[in-house]
Protein backbone atom coordinates (compact mmCIF):
# COMPACT_ATOMS: atom_id res chain seq x y z
CA UNK A 1 0.00 0.00 0.00
CA UNK A 2 2.82 2.34 0.87
CA UNK A 3 4.55 1.67 -2.10
CA UNK A 4 1.30 2.28 -4.37
CA UNK A 5 0.70 5.92 -2.79
CA UNK A 6 4.26 6.50 -3.63
CA UNK A 7 3.85 6.30 -7.40
CA UNK A 8 0.55 7.75 -6.90
CA UNK A 9 2.14 10.62 -5.63
CA UNK A 10 4.87 10.75 -8.06
CA UNK A 11 2.33 10.44 -11.42
CA UNK A 12 0.70 13.62 -9.37
CA UNK A 13 3.46 15.67 -8.95
CA UNK A 14 4.81 14.66 -12.88
CA UNK A 15 1.12 15.78 -13.81
CA UNK A 16 1.33 18.76 -11.77
CA UNK A 17 4.66 19.86 -13.41
CA UNK A 18 3.20 19.08 -17.15
CA UNK A 19 0.39 21.18 -16.51
CA UNK A 20 2.74 23.96 -15.41
CA UNK A 21 5.04 23.64 -17.90
CA UNK A 22 1.81 23.53 -20.64
CA UNK A 23 0.55 26.79 -18.79
CA UNK A 24 4.32 27.98 -18.78
CA UNK A 25 4.83 27.29 -22.98
CA UNK A 26 1.35 28.78 -23.33
CA UNK A 27 1.78 31.96 -21.77
CA UNK A 28 5.10 32.26 -23.88
CA UNK A 29 3.16 31.78 -27.61
CA UNK A 30 2.02 36.16 -27.96
CA UNK A 31 -1.03 37.09 -29.08
CA UNK A 32 -0.62 37.49 -32.96
CA UNK A 33 -2.96 40.49 -34.12
CA UNK A 34 -3.05 40.31 -38.26
CA UNK A 35 -3.60 43.83 -39.38
CA UNK A 36 -5.24 44.69 -42.90
CA UNK A 37 -3.86 47.68 -44.12
CA UNK A 38 -4.01 49.62 -47.52
CA UNK A 39 -1.93 52.09 -49.13
CA UNK A 40 -4.06 55.19 -48.30
CA UNK A 41 -3.64 54.65 -44.72
CA UNK A 42 0.07 53.75 -44.33
CA UNK A 43 -0.40 52.35 -41.05
CA UNK A 44 2.27 50.05 -40.94
CA UNK A 45 5.14 52.52 -41.99
CA UNK A 46 3.68 55.13 -39.49
CA UNK A 47 3.86 52.04 -36.68
CA UNK A 48 7.06 50.78 -38.04
CA UNK A 49 9.07 54.37 -38.80
CA UNK A 50 7.63 55.78 -35.56
CA UNK A 51 8.75 52.79 -33.64
CA UNK A 52 6.05 52.66 -31.84
CA UNK A 53 5.39 48.89 -31.58
CA UNK A 54 8.59 48.01 -29.63
CA UNK A 55 7.76 46.75 -26.79
CA UNK A 56 4.15 45.70 -27.73
CA UNK A 57 4.01 42.13 -25.93
CA UNK A 58 1.90 40.51 -28.84
CA UNK A 59 3.26 40.19 -32.93
CA UNK A 60 1.74 41.87 -35.26
CA UNK A 61 1.49 40.30 -38.78
CA UNK A 62 0.59 42.64 -41.85
CA UNK A 63 -1.78 42.23 -44.79
CA UNK A 64 -1.89 44.80 -47.67
CA UNK A 65 -4.64 45.28 -49.65
CA UNK A 66 -5.36 47.53 -53.11
CA UNK A 67 -8.95 48.25 -52.00
CA UNK A 68 -11.89 48.36 -49.26
CA UNK A 69 -13.62 45.20 -50.63
CA UNK A 70 -11.01 42.40 -50.52
CA UNK A 71 -10.27 43.68 -47.02
CA UNK A 72 -13.65 43.32 -45.60
CA UNK A 73 -14.08 39.64 -47.09
CA UNK A 74 -10.72 38.95 -44.95
CA UNK A 75 -12.34 40.51 -42.27
CA UNK A 76 -15.35 38.79 -42.40
CA UNK A 77 -13.68 35.43 -42.93
CA UNK A 78 -11.77 36.45 -39.49
CA UNK A 79 -8.48 36.10 -41.99
CA UNK A 80 -7.43 39.52 -40.29
CA UNK A 81 -8.22 40.81 -36.74
CA UNK A 82 -8.16 44.85 -37.93
CA UNK A 83 -8.92 46.66 -40.79
CA UNK A 84 -8.75 49.53 -42.04
CA UNK A 85 -11.00 50.70 -44.66
CA UNK A 86 -13.08 53.79 -46.18
CA UNK A 87 -16.76 53.74 -44.31
CA UNK A 88 -18.65 53.30 -47.26
CA UNK A 89 -16.79 49.84 -47.67
CA UNK A 90 -17.23 48.69 -43.93
CA UNK A 91 -20.96 49.45 -44.44
CA UNK A 92 -21.31 47.22 -47.52
CA UNK A 93 -19.84 44.05 -45.46
CA UNK A 94 -22.10 45.46 -42.23
CA UNK A 95 -25.51 45.19 -44.66
CA UNK A 96 -24.39 41.66 -44.96
CA UNK A 97 -22.80 40.04 -41.81
CA UNK A 98 -22.32 40.95 -37.79
CA UNK A 99 -18.74 39.50 -38.19
CA UNK A 100 -17.11 42.78 -38.15
CA UNK A 101 -17.67 45.84 -35.60
CA UNK A 102 -16.48 49.45 -36.09
CA UNK A 103 -14.11 50.25 -33.09
CA UNK A 104 -12.37 53.37 -34.08
CA UNK A 105 -12.48 56.02 -36.83
CA UNK A 106 -9.66 57.80 -38.90
CA UNK A 107 -10.17 61.52 -40.42
CA UNK A 108 -7.71 62.70 -42.91
CA UNK A 109 -8.07 65.90 -44.96
CA UNK A 110 -11.22 65.28 -47.82
CA UNK A 111 -8.68 66.59 -50.08
CA UNK A 112 -7.20 63.11 -50.08
CA UNK A 113 -10.40 61.91 -51.90
CA UNK A 114 -11.42 63.42 -55.33
CA UNK A 115 -12.36 62.73 -58.63
CA UNK A 116 -9.66 63.24 -61.37
CA UNK A 117 -9.89 63.77 -65.51
CA UNK A 118 -6.55 63.72 -67.44
CA UNK A 119 -4.74 67.18 -68.19
CA UNK A 120 -5.95 67.48 -71.50
CA UNK A 121 -9.70 66.72 -70.16
CA UNK A 122 -12.28 70.10 -70.82
CA UNK A 123 -14.86 68.74 -68.20
CA UNK A 124 -15.79 71.41 -65.51
CA UNK A 125 -18.15 70.04 -63.75
CA UNK A 126 -19.44 66.24 -63.07
CA UNK A 127 -22.02 67.46 -65.72
CA UNK A 128 -19.68 67.59 -68.56
CA UNK A 129 -18.98 63.73 -67.88
CA UNK A 130 -22.52 63.06 -69.90
CA UNK A 131 -21.35 59.34 -71.49
CA UNK A 132 -18.15 59.60 -70.42
CA UNK A 133 -16.42 56.24 -68.61
CA UNK A 134 -15.75 56.87 -65.39
CA UNK A 135 -14.04 54.26 -63.29
CA UNK A 136 -15.05 52.66 -59.63
CA UNK A 137 -14.83 49.88 -57.12
CA UNK A 138 -17.84 48.82 -55.90
CA UNK A 139 -17.77 49.15 -52.14
CA UNK A 140 -15.44 51.75 -52.12
CA UNK A 141 -14.95 55.38 -51.78
CA UNK A 142 -14.44 55.79 -55.56
CA UNK A 143 -18.45 54.49 -55.91
CA UNK A 144 -19.45 56.51 -53.27
CA UNK A 145 -17.95 60.14 -54.81
CA UNK A 146 -19.28 59.61 -58.27
CA UNK A 147 -22.86 58.49 -57.28
CA UNK A 148 -22.52 61.54 -54.40
CA UNK A 149 -21.99 64.18 -56.97
CA UNK A 150 -24.23 63.16 -59.42
CA UNK A 151 -27.17 63.51 -56.99
CA UNK A 152 -25.94 66.40 -55.82
CA UNK A 153 -25.56 67.65 -59.30
CA UNK A 154 -29.50 66.43 -59.67
CA UNK A 155 -28.22 63.95 -62.20
CA UNK A 156 -29.43 60.12 -62.78
CA UNK A 157 -26.82 57.96 -61.78
CA UNK A 158 -26.58 56.23 -65.75
CA UNK A 159 -25.11 60.04 -66.78
CA UNK A 160 -22.24 58.56 -66.76
CA UNK A 161 -20.68 55.16 -68.15
CA UNK A 162 -19.45 53.26 -64.77
CA UNK A 163 -16.49 51.34 -65.39
CA UNK A 164 -15.42 48.58 -62.69
CA UNK A 165 -11.57 48.66 -62.32
CA UNK A 166 -9.63 47.87 -59.31
CA UNK A 167 -7.37 51.53 -58.50
CA UNK A 168 -4.05 50.22 -59.91
CA UNK A 169 -5.56 49.38 -62.94
CA UNK A 170 -7.65 52.68 -63.13
CA UNK A 171 -4.32 54.33 -62.14
CA UNK A 172 -3.36 53.13 -65.65
CA UNK A 173 -5.77 53.21 -67.36
CA UNK A 174 -6.29 57.03 -67.06
CA UNK A 175 -3.20 58.51 -68.87
CA UNK A 176 -4.17 56.50 -71.72
CA UNK A 177 -7.76 57.28 -72.52
CA UNK A 178 -9.25 54.50 -71.58
CA UNK A 179 -10.78 55.95 -68.82
CA UNK A 180 -12.00 59.46 -69.13
CA UNK A 181 -12.39 59.94 -64.97
CA UNK A 182 -11.22 58.51 -62.10
CA UNK A 183 -12.46 58.95 -58.83
CA UNK A 184 -10.13 57.86 -56.22
CA UNK A 185 -7.69 58.77 -52.91
CA UNK A 186 -3.80 58.91 -52.12
CA UNK A 187 -1.50 58.00 -53.35
CA UNK A 188 -2.97 57.44 -56.56
CA UNK A 189 -4.34 61.31 -56.44
CA UNK A 190 -0.67 62.60 -56.03
CA UNK A 191 0.72 59.65 -58.92
CA UNK A 192 -1.29 61.31 -61.31
CA UNK A 193 -1.10 64.83 -60.49
CA UNK A 194 2.70 65.08 -60.09
CA UNK A 195 4.03 62.61 -62.90
CA UNK A 196 0.86 63.02 -65.35
CA UNK A 197 -0.44 66.29 -64.79
CA UNK A 198 -3.76 65.24 -63.99
CA UNK A 199 -6.22 67.68 -62.41
CA UNK A 200 -8.61 67.12 -59.53
CA UNK A 201 -12.08 67.92 -60.77
CA UNK A 202 -13.28 67.43 -57.49
CA UNK A 203 -12.85 66.37 -53.45
CA UNK A 204 -14.89 64.51 -51.17
CA UNK A 205 -15.47 68.10 -49.63
CA UNK A 206 -18.99 69.03 -49.69
CA UNK A 207 -20.52 65.67 -50.66
CA UNK A 208 -19.01 62.72 -48.63
CA UNK A 209 -17.94 62.85 -45.20
CA UNK A 210 -15.16 60.17 -46.42
CA UNK A 211 -14.24 59.33 -42.91
CA UNK A 212 -12.33 55.69 -42.43
CA UNK A 213 -13.61 52.78 -40.49
CA UNK A 214 -10.98 51.26 -38.05
CA UNK A 215 -13.06 47.50 -38.22
CA UNK A 216 -12.18 44.73 -36.13
CA UNK A 217 -13.56 40.87 -36.48
CA UNK A 218 -16.09 40.40 -33.41
CA UNK A 219 -14.54 37.38 -32.35
CA UNK A 220 -10.94 39.17 -32.31
CA UNK A 221 -12.91 41.46 -30.01
CA UNK A 222 -13.41 38.98 -27.55
CA UNK A 223 -10.45 37.09 -27.84
CA UNK A 224 -7.79 39.53 -28.12
CA UNK A 225 -9.36 42.84 -26.43
CA UNK A 226 -5.91 43.90 -24.35
CA UNK A 227 -3.94 43.57 -27.37
CA UNK A 228 -6.49 45.98 -29.49
CA UNK A 229 -6.32 48.22 -27.11
CA UNK A 230 -2.64 48.44 -26.98
CA UNK A 231 -2.38 48.80 -30.72
CA UNK A 232 -4.80 51.36 -30.85
CA UNK A 233 -2.88 53.30 -28.49
CA UNK A 234 0.66 52.87 -30.34
CA UNK A 235 -0.99 53.79 -33.44
CA UNK A 236 -2.12 57.40 -31.83
CA UNK A 237 1.70 57.70 -30.76
CA UNK A 238 2.57 56.93 -34.29
CA UNK A 239 0.10 59.39 -36.03
CA UNK A 240 1.61 61.99 -33.76
CA UNK A 241 5.07 61.27 -34.50
CA UNK A 242 4.15 61.24 -38.47
CA UNK A 243 2.77 64.86 -37.80
CA UNK A 244 6.05 65.95 -35.96
CA UNK A 245 8.39 64.30 -38.65
CA UNK A 246 6.12 64.60 -41.84
CA UNK A 247 9.10 65.72 -44.51
CA UNK A 248 11.46 62.84 -42.69
CA UNK A 249 8.37 60.14 -42.80
CA UNK A 250 7.26 61.32 -46.43
CA UNK A 251 10.88 60.45 -47.96
CA UNK A 252 11.14 57.08 -45.48
CA UNK A 253 7.53 56.23 -46.90
CA UNK A 254 8.23 56.91 -50.31
CA UNK A 255 11.32 54.65 -49.99
CA UNK A 256 9.57 51.78 -49.05
CA UNK A 257 6.65 51.93 -51.14
CA UNK A 258 9.23 52.83 -54.12
CA UNK A 259 7.49 56.08 -54.57
CA UNK A 260 8.89 59.28 -56.01
CA UNK A 261 9.27 61.78 -53.18
CA UNK A 262 7.60 64.62 -54.54
CA UNK A 263 4.81 62.41 -54.77
CA UNK A 264 4.95 61.15 -51.44
CA UNK A 265 5.47 64.81 -49.82
CA UNK A 266 2.59 66.00 -52.22
CA UNK A 267 0.26 63.64 -50.48
CA UNK A 268 1.55 63.47 -46.97
CA UNK A 269 1.88 67.15 -46.22
CA UNK A 270 -1.93 67.57 -46.54
CA UNK A 271 -2.97 63.98 -45.08
CA UNK A 272 -3.19 65.16 -41.51
CA UNK A 273 -4.50 61.32 -40.64
CA UNK A 274 -6.26 61.93 -37.17
CA UNK A 275 -7.19 58.68 -35.38
CA UNK A 276 -10.67 59.02 -33.03
CA UNK A 277 -13.42 57.45 -31.40
CA UNK A 278 -16.30 57.10 -32.84
CA UNK A 279 -17.98 59.48 -31.63
CA UNK A 280 -21.61 61.52 -32.25
CA UNK A 281 -20.29 62.69 -35.02
CA UNK A 282 -18.47 59.70 -36.31
CA UNK A 283 -22.13 57.77 -35.97
CA UNK A 284 -24.42 60.53 -37.40
CA UNK A 285 -21.94 60.27 -40.69
CA UNK A 286 -21.92 56.87 -41.04
CA UNK A 287 -25.72 56.95 -41.12
CA UNK A 288 -25.95 59.69 -43.28
CA UNK A 289 -23.63 57.35 -45.46
CA UNK A 290 -25.36 54.33 -45.26
CA UNK A 291 -28.93 56.04 -45.95
CA UNK A 292 -27.30 57.57 -48.97
CA UNK A 293 -25.82 54.06 -50.15
CA UNK A 294 -29.44 52.14 -49.65
CA UNK A 295 -31.59 55.50 -51.39
CA UNK A 296 -29.09 55.09 -54.94
CA UNK A 297 -30.02 51.34 -54.83
CA UNK A 298 -26.30 50.22 -54.15
CA UNK A 299 -25.90 49.35 -50.26
CA UNK A 300 -28.99 46.20 -50.37
CA UNK A 301 -30.95 46.68 -47.14
CA UNK A 302 -31.56 49.88 -44.69
CA UNK A 303 -29.45 50.19 -41.88
CA UNK A 304 -29.24 51.32 -38.66
CA UNK A 305 -25.05 51.61 -38.01
CA UNK A 306 -25.82 51.85 -34.45
CA UNK A 307 -26.06 47.86 -34.03
CA UNK A 308 -22.76 47.68 -35.76
CA UNK A 309 -20.66 50.12 -33.83
CA UNK A 310 -18.65 49.03 -30.62
CA UNK A 311 -18.00 51.81 -28.47
CA UNK A 312 -15.85 50.07 -25.83
CA UNK A 313 -12.70 51.54 -27.56
CA UNK A 314 -13.72 54.38 -26.86
CA UNK A 315 -12.21 55.38 -23.43
CA UNK A 316 -8.87 54.13 -25.21
CA UNK A 317 -9.19 56.32 -28.07
CA UNK A 318 -9.31 59.71 -26.28
CA UNK A 319 -6.39 58.92 -23.65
Amino acid sequence: MKRFNQIRRSVVLALASLSVFAATANAADPVVLRIGDQNYYNIRASLELSKALEGAPYKVEWAPFQAAAPLAEALNAGAIDIGFLGDSGFLFLAAKSSNAKLIGITRQNQKTVGLLVPKESTAKSIADLKGKKVAYWPGAWSQQLALGALDKAGLPSNHVDFVKLMPLDAANALPTGSIDAFPVWEPYISQQVVKNGARVLFTAEGIIPAQSAIAANATSVAEKRAAIEDFLLRLKKARAWVEANIDTYADAWAARAALDREVSRHWLGQAKLTVVPVDAKATADLQVTADFLHKVNVLPVALDVRKVIDTSFNGTLVR
